[in-house]
């Protein structure tokens, strides 16, 4: 065999392990990972035995250690050690993969509204059967403040991963009946668990549920119609009408937002 059979440049190291070269020199800068041997002509050249080594530090960057974290490791190589960091980095993972879940739940959510939004027309009105959710609640009074003071309060109650799956408000039926539109009882967002703080369910059931386009001024008005509809079909709403919109985020005016308002009723 020839004496540097085993010798391979960096341009081949990167190529057989699929890394670019100037992550190999950063290593190499830093003292993570280095050639073995140095050339008279200043070349540097890999064995192919230190691929071992090289999955290794790859396999602890796949764990979300940083190149700090790696190299003191490596450095310092510990049974007790690795447990530790073992451990750290699968709850990083838990984490990780709770956000992805809620990001998911968030664009399937977001998804079912926008095509719900195409399917349906402007003040469609139907009686649909709907499975119990679950919201989480603050109360606040339209006629207190405005839409400025609206979303600075929506801050101040929410975090940013709860109020991103939306947000609606929720109006007494009695106030309903009595268009006491500047009393409702408050807003809520979608709750990510039953047991947070200040849940509130809606129950399993049959309800009214219409969609209206349009600035709010158009909502009093759609009410009588959903109120309309229910006499004329022997309904008799109860509990709470639930407003909220569906399309706020793919719209660049009022005038094309959609509200869809969902009252649960019972025969009459």
């Amino acid at each position: 065999m020839q004496p540097d059979a085993g010798k391979i440049t960096t341009s081949q190291f990167a190529k057989l392990h699929g890394i670019n070269k100037r992550t190999l020199h950063y290593y190499d800068s830093i003292g993570l990972f280095s050639p073995r041997w140095k050339g008279e002509n200043n070349y540097r050249y890999y064995d192919y035995m230190q691929g071992i080594d090289l999955e290794y530090i790859r396999m602890l960057k796949g764990l979300n250690m940083s190149i700090e974290e790696i190299k003191a490791y490596v450095d310092h190589p510990d049974e007790a050690a690795f447990l530790q960091i073992a451990d750290e980095k699968l709850a990083e993972i838990d984490r990780e993969i709770q956000s992805l879940r809620r990001t998911k739940k968030i664009l399937r959510r977001k998804k079912e509204q926008l095509e719900l939004c195409r399917t349906r027309k402007d003040r469609d009105i139907r009686v649909l059967q709907c499975e119990e959710e679950y919201y989480c609640v603050t109360p606040f009074s339209y006629c207190d403040d405005d839409i400025k003071g609206l979303y600075a309060h929506i801050k101040d109650v929410w975090s940013p991963g709860q109020y991103s799956m939306g947000i609606g408000s929720y109006l007494s039926v009695e106030n309903m009946k009595q268009k006491a539109f500047d009393r409702y009882e408050g807003l809520f967002t979608y709750a990510q668990k039953r047991t947070e703080k200040g849940v509130m369910v809606r129950p399993k059931g049959t309800y009214l549920c219409g969609l209206v386009k349009g600035t709010w001024e158009h909502l009093p008005e759609f009410y009588e119609e959903l109120m309309h509809y229910a006499d004329q079909n022997n309904l008799e709403p109860i509990g709470y009408a639930y407003e909220i919109g569906l399309n706020d985020f793919v719209i660049s005016g009022m005038d094309d937002y959609i509200t869809q308002i969902a009252i649960r009723v019972t025969a009459s």
